[in-house]
């Protein structure tokens, strides 16, 4: 009953979606690049071809719409590079969209606004998702807090190599290089996180050979980390690789949030803790479920500023 009940909020969720384009593109002077040479390992079937879409006016986030990417089998990241001084700092985002699709906008491109203009590097990683109709045990999500999400963590694997091996490149400092993710994307935060010591698919070439450790995470109203409702049980598969190796850690939720509930972050902040790695936790009363970083009447809406003093406060960036 549970999978019928999430694929139809879903689909509620999107009624009011419209202007329907091919597939998802940056804004002019970006290029997405793909992240595997040739084939992806693991591919999996999807309903239809990628496309984007913009919500109508009953589907508004802060009084406006944003886009909506679904049916992605081709993975790409789109490299935003900083506007004003380079500080070397690198962060990875992952939009949210309950493994199903991408609010590739409000979680997405908006939050590379902010970092570049704080001197930090964007990378926006399309990581695959299915679309409706899909499979609740497909390798695409968490199976209800007992499994990884395959495909999605293969991409953010290979988009962390590729950025160390060509660091030089995009002038990142290679040992300054973050995640960050809301949402679904915040679960994917966790699970590269923990899980970053083999990669789960074969070696392509020598990105795969260069380590896919984050320096840093940040997860925002992040999901499926604890087990079921009013339970503080933490994921079994996120517990089972928490060492003391996994990096600084900045959690952001609302109590009110009825998506991703504060339990989530409460019982992945406690297993950190008890690893002894290091681990900053906001929680506010009110504030709901899916902002990013779009301004509200609620305190969670600083959240952005939140994140600049505590990159300062693990060394990333100068306070």
């Amino acid at each position: 009953m549970k999978p019928l009940i999430f694929a139809l909020s879903i689909v509620f969720a999107l009624g009011g979606v419209s202007a329907q384009t091919p597939d998802w593109q940056p804004s002019p002077g970006h290029t997405q690049v793909p992240i595997w040479p040739g084939a992806v390992p693991d591919p999996q079937p999807v309903p239809g071809p990628e496309d984007a879409k913009t919500t109508g006016k009953d589907d508004l986030v802060a009084g406006k719409p944003y886009v909506w990417v679904k049916n992605v089998t081709r993975p790409t990241m789109t490299v935003y590079s900083p506007t004003g001084k380079n500080t070397g700092v690198a962060v990875v985002v992952f939009p949210g969209g309950g493994f199903e699709g991408l609010a590739i906008d409000l979680e997405g491109t908006e939050v590379c606004d902010w970092l570049t203009s704080k001197g930090i590097t964007c990378v926006l990683l399309k990581y695959r998702v299915p679309s409706l109709p899909y499979d609740w045990h497909c390798d695409c999500r968490p199976n209800n807090g007992l499994a990884k999400s395959t495909l999605p963590l293969e991409d953010a694997q290979r988009t962390m190599g590729l950025l160390r091996l060509r660091a030089a490149e995009w002038h990142i400092d290679p040992h300054k290089i973050g995640v960050l993710g809301f949402s679904a994307g915040g679960y994917l935060v966790a699970e590269i996180s923990t899980d970053f010591e083999h990669r789960l698919y074969p070696a392509v070439d020598a990105v795969d050979k260069v380590s896919c450790r984050p320096d840093f995470a940040v997860a925002i109203y992040p999901g499926h980390l604890s087990l079921a409702d009013n339970s503080f049980a933490l994921n079994p598969y996120i517990a089972a690789h928490i060492t003391r190796q996994t990096p600084p850690t900045f959690l952001l939720q609302n109590e009110d949030d009825h998506v991703d509930r504060v339990e989530d972050s409460l019982s992945y902040y406690a297993a950190l803790k008890k690893a002894g790695v290091p681990v900053e936790m906001h929680l506010y009363a009110q504030g709901g479920h899916a902002f990013g970083l779009r301004r509200t009447k609620f305190p969670a809406t600083a959240w952005p500023q939140l994140v600049e003093t505590w990159l300062g406060s693990i060394g990333m960036v100068r306070e």
